[in-house]
């Protein structure tokens, strides 16, 4: 788990804040690892890196969310472990907000066989005729949100959200705090099908088929 105060919550999720400077004994977080931070979702690591803080620059401290490398020299120093000097060596972590948590450990696996790829093809007709459009608009326009893509399908907001959580099910979603991405699995699903045109998928009136 990464925590962070609130104040940094915002930040987290518009991706202005994607550094974090810590005085750990030894790191507690691997590049590639996703962990929790209430209330916010997950975190995904891209980088770890024992560095003197003399290396910290400004424009790094503005990435971890502060004004300025004074203010980080500041909050870093209030804390059990004292005042830091130019030699201190502090841990230097790169993330990026990983969605909203609630993804299904599948969702990760990317190698997929032809036969996963013809199962999942199945499970996509069997959902409907608006199923495989939602997966290609979500490719074609991550991190929008859902009242926006539905509009985009003529569709209303809480029956298309009802669909993505389906999608979401199946492994091949993930939601943020604004809209969707493929996840990697959805990704090497989408590459893999046949590349056909879709016409956008029609308002959906009634579950039961005619």
């Amino acid at each position: 788990m990464l925590l962070f105060q609130k104040r940094f919550h915002a930040g987290l999720l518009d991706g202005s804040v994607r550094l974090t400077f810590r005085r750990w004994q030894k790191p507690h977080v691997r590049p590639g690892g996703r962990y929790r931070c209430h209330p916010i979702g997950v975190l995904e690591v891209d980088q770890v890196d024992r560095v003197p803080v003399r290396s910290i620059a400004e424009d790094e401290a503005r990435l971890a969310g502060f004004s300025s490398r004074e203010e980080l020299l500041l909050f870093m120093t209030d804390g059990p472990a004292g005042p830091v000097t130019a030699a201190t060596e502090v841990w230097r972590v790169a993330f990026h907000h990983g969605g909203d948590g609630d993804r299904i450990e599948i969702a990760l696996d990317d190698r997929l066989s032809s036969e996963d790829v013809d199962a999942l093809a199945r499970r996509l007709a069997r959902l409907g005729d608006w199923a495989l459009p939602t997966l290609k608009l979500i490719s074609r326009r991550p991190r929008i949100a859902a009242s926006a893509l539905a509009k985009s399908l003529g569709r209303e907001r809480d029956p298309f959200k009802v669909d993505v959580r389906k999608l979401k099910r199946l492994g091949l979603t993930q939601s943020f705090e604004v809209g969707y991405e493929l996840s990697p699995r959805g990704r090497a699903l989408l590459a893999r099908l046949p590349r056909r045109a879709s016409a956008p998928a029609r308002p959906r009136r009634s579950s039961r088929r005619r």
